[in-house]
């Protein structure tokens, strides 16, 4: 048997003991199985299917109640048509700037069902940064949430606007916070007119929209998820749909999400590890929990009062969680939960050993990026045998480390850390894309392999810093600075943080007459760049250290501590 050959058998495998393919009735399998062949395996189909074989079931829980599958299915061809009327078309680019609820998830499938492609707008960024993406990324609509107004404003003129979701409290808000997402919140607004830019909601379009079915588009939108490139612009990476539900097995061989559960997605789903819980949610069928905000004790909440089997999360939303006091995370009924995801950020080891102390052997832990999808995931036997380890590659994925000649290092030793799997992304959207070498795609890192064949990252191959899960490039921080006009130079440095994984600091000369202060920098720097590109500390210098040609010696400013 040919390895091809083999390893669709084994995705075949582990598709099925997921529990996605059960036994149904006839009449519904057959509708089932030609929708997937007409729509292929996108969100589009994903959600057409689940209406057809289990319309009752709830797709959806946010502040606002639930939906299930069949009203979804009916809401996104209310919405797509809705969006067809305005102008938008097959192939056109279509910008979210959305926190996790159902106007995230219902403008997806819409835009699935017209073929257009989605931008995911980080809801971190600031203005200037958004104007910027939007400029060059040349989207024909933009769907924000109305606390984002003033942030889109500059940045979405001649665009087809529309707000998914408003802060003023609807009638029709439905459950209470408990039954929804286990956080306090608002619902959409009851009048057409939303303040700011006076754009219509999505509620309209879909109210007014026609629910019959569409046709399927010649050609499935692409997925754009924002990046950092190495001048710290953020990029664009472009990812097409997959040809079959096979990328799905690398996970399901690893992650024992199963079909029919329910699953927490605390990470945000601009973001591409709470995107891609929302992707292995879709041909599960599973019920997904959209909090907006993360809050640690209402997500445990939620996941008690769901019976969730799986929680989504970013490192340091553990680290707040594991901050709640004892009696607190003890009031909550846990035993539901399986599985408790992360990824997006170093996961270091100490934290994995309380988290397992706490909830059970239930962590697994992926190691990727949004260019590469994904390389390892550790399991709870890998983080208990290995604290702070990536894990191992799963199935259908090669990792190999190779040096700066692009040769396979020896065992044990360090290399630049590389990886193949099929959701690779197609480059970036500006042109460009990441070094390549004999069909294996780097990831940026160095890290070693253990004895047991599990990856250690040891750290970025270049100066990129990460930070609760975002990468931060200090040149583009050192740049604002300097335009300041009462800083004479800025150098801006990682350094480690057991809730971050790393933070920002930065190290300032001023000029004469200066009277800044800490506080003041960091605003400076939050007027104008996303939140988590502001340092968590300012140390005032009177010159940077330098080398003969007259470069800064950051690693001189890493020992001052």
């Amino acid at each position: 048997m040919s390895p091809t050959a083999r390893y669709r058998m084994e995705a075949a495998r582990v598709l099925f003991g997921t529990g996605m393919f059960k036994p149904e009735r006839p009449d519904r399998a057959l509708r089932a199985l030609g929708t997937l062949r007409r729509w292929g395996s996108s969100p589009a189909a994903a959600y057409t299917v689940s209406a057809i074989r289990c319309p009752e079931r709830v797709a959806l829980v946010d502040e606002r109640g639930t939906l299930t599958f069949a009203e979804v299915h009916r809401r996104t061809n209310a919405l797509a048509h809705g969006l067809a009327a305005a102008g938008v078309r097959a192939g056109d680019g279509v910008a979210i700037m959305c926190r996790n609820h159902r106007g995230f998830v219902e403008a997806t499938v819409a835009c699935s069902k017209l073929g257009a492609s989605q931008l995911y707008l980080n809801t971190a960024f600031a203005g200037p940064q958004i104007a910027d993406v939007l400029q060059r990324e040349a989207p024909t609509a933009l769907i924000y949430d109305e606390e984002f107004v003033d942030l889109v404003r500059a940045g979405s003129e001649g665009m087809h606007r529309f707000v998914a979701w408003c802060e003023t409290p609807a009638v029709d808000a439905g459950a209470s916070p408990d039954a929804a997402a286990g956080t306090n919140g608002a619902g959409a607004a009851s009048s057409s007119a939303v303040a700011g830019l006076g754009d219509p909601r999505l509620e309209d379009l879909i109210a007014a929209g026609d629910t019959s079915n569409l046709e399927p588009p010649a050609e499935h939108g692409r997925v754009v998820i924002l990046t950092s490139g190495t001048t710290g612009t953020p990029k664009g990476a472009k990812r097409k749909q997959p040809d079959s539900m096979e990328p799905l097995a690398a996970m399901f061989s690893k992650i024992p999400l199963r079909a029919h559960e329910t699953t927490v997605i605390a990470a945000p789903m601009f973001h591409s590890w709470g995107f891609g819980h929302f992707t292995l949610a879709m041909p599960l069928a599973s019920t997904i929990v959209l909090p907006r905000r993360f809050e640690p004790e209402a997500t445990l909440r939620a996941i008690a009062y769901h019976r969730a089997s799986a929680l989504a999360v970013v490192p340091v939303m553990l680290q707040r969680i594991m901050e709640l006091p004892p009696e607190t995370i003890a009031r909550y009924d846990l035993s539901s939960l399986r599985i408790i995801s992360a990824s997006g950020s170093v996961l270091p080891g100490e934290l994995a050993t309380r988290v397992m102390d706490t909830f059970g052997d239930v962590l697994y832990n992926l190691y990727g990026s949004t260019e590469v999808a994904w390389a390892t995931i550790a399991t709870p036997q890998d983080l208990r045998a290995a604290p702070g380890t990536a894990g191992r590659p799963p199935l259908g994925t090669v990792v190999k480390l190779l040096d700066a000649d692009g040769r396979e290092v020896a065992p044990g030793e360090r290399g630049r850390i590389f990886a193949a799997n099929e959701m690779v992304f197609e480059g970036y959207t500006g042109g460009g894309g990441k070094e390549i070498v004999g069909g294996l795609m780097s990831t940026g890192d160095m890290g070693h392999f253990d004895a047991a064949g599990r990856l250690f990252v040891d750290g970025r191959d270049d100066e990129m810093i990460v930070s609760g899960g975002e990468n931060v490039f200090p040149r583009e921080v050192e740049d604002l600075l300097a335009d300041h006009e009462q800083i004479e130079e800025a150098a801006v440095i990682g350094v480690p943080d057991e809730q971050f994984g790393q933070r920002l600091k930065a190290f300032v000369v001023t000029r004469e007459g200066s009277d800044l202060d800490e506080p003041a920098i960091q605003e400076y720097v939050k007027q104008n760049l996303a939140r988590y590109k502001v340092p968590r500390e300012v140390v005032f210098v009177e010159e940077l250290p330098r080398n003969a040609t007259g470069k800064v010696l950051k690693r001189e400013l890493s020992a001052t501590g």
